[in-house]
């Protein structure tokens, strides 16, 4: 008994000792370096997840934007502002020259639809706001697309 007292307190001692704590100093620099970009940068139309945001037109005023289909993303979201009313010309040009890939719908500011259409889309815009297209492949027909596609948006003014 005695052997096990010696031994919980020579436990306890050497655990309540405090152990040595060392200091470091960091020596930080008040300089902060920066890379700048030489190249300027191209704004451009991305494909983002399922969707694109057309928000920079070319010099012709055209809207243009590269996207894909996939497995995963079957349908592709085309999102845009129209500020001015007229006639909405698009386009969707696929990589390989044909495919089963169309504008399935356009859903419009005050949140009614049109579609389904063709590869080509011509429709007269009657509101101002954000406006969506839906693309995709016609359920109607075999094979799905599945890869690249551009796609162009023009709105000719009244």
């Amino acid at each position: 008994m005695k052997n096990y007292l010696i031994l919980l307190l020579s436990i306890l001692v050497f655990s309540c000792q405090q152990k040595g704590t060392k200091k470091t100093t960091v020596e930080t620099s008040d300089t902060i370096f920066t890379k700048k970009n030489k190249e300027e940068k191209k704004e451009e139309n991305k494909q983002i997840d399922d969707t694109i945001f057309m928000n920079f037109a070319n010099d012709k005023g055209l809207y243009t934007a590269e996207g894909s289909l996939d497995s995963i993303h079957s349908k592709i979201y085309v999102k845009f502002k129209n500020e001015d009313l007229g006639e909405l010309n698009a386009k969707i040009i696929p990589s390989t020259g044909k495919g089963n890939i169309r504008f399935n719908q356009i859903i419009f500011p005050d949140k009614s639809s049109d579609g389904p259409f063709g590869m080509d889309l011509k429709i007269q815009l009657k509101q101002k706001g954000n406006h969506i297209i839906v693309i995709g492949h016609s359920l109607m027909a075999d094979s799905p697309f599945w890869g690249k596609f551009e796609v162009q948006l023009e709105n000719k003014k009244e």
